[in-house]
């Protein structure tokens, strides 16, 4: 596991802090599976492995960055499936998304500065 600088997001956590702002706003919640294929179809690479998925929205649970609720289980034996586990972007994870983005910008502004020719994005 790469070390974290203190007040940034790992490329996983943006990403999936992207893809849940979007799913939440159509669905109002999202769950795993929806979540990696929503991550999959961004034009990325495929996820990795569900596994590092979990772990990552167990870490950004604990982090406040998202909230995480099972659902209803009659509404998943009317659908004969398991019970999911729904989360949502808190508004703590909408501050750290927001953040990391004004820092990525800054960095790449940075970056252009010191490659002669080059312009700020």
């Amino acid at each position: 596991m790469p070390r974290r600088r203190p007040g940034t997001l790992f490329p996983l956590e943006l990403d999936i802090l992207d893809s849940g702002i979007v799913l939440q706003s159509q669905e109002g919640s999202f769950y795993g599976f929806l979540l990696a294929k929503h991550l999959s179809a961004g034009g990325g690479d495929a996820l990795i492995a569900h596994g590092t998925l979990y772990k990552a929205l167990s870490r950004m649970t604990e982090a406040g960055l998202i909230e995480a609720d099972w659902e209803d289980p009659a509404f998943a034996e009317q659908e004969g499936r398991p019970r999911r586990r729904l989360y949502r972007v808190t508004g703590e994870g909408e501050v750290a998304r927001m953040r990391e983005h004004q820092r990525l910008a800054e960095e790449q502004r940075s970056a252009a500065v010191r490659i002669p020719g080059a312009s700020p994005a």
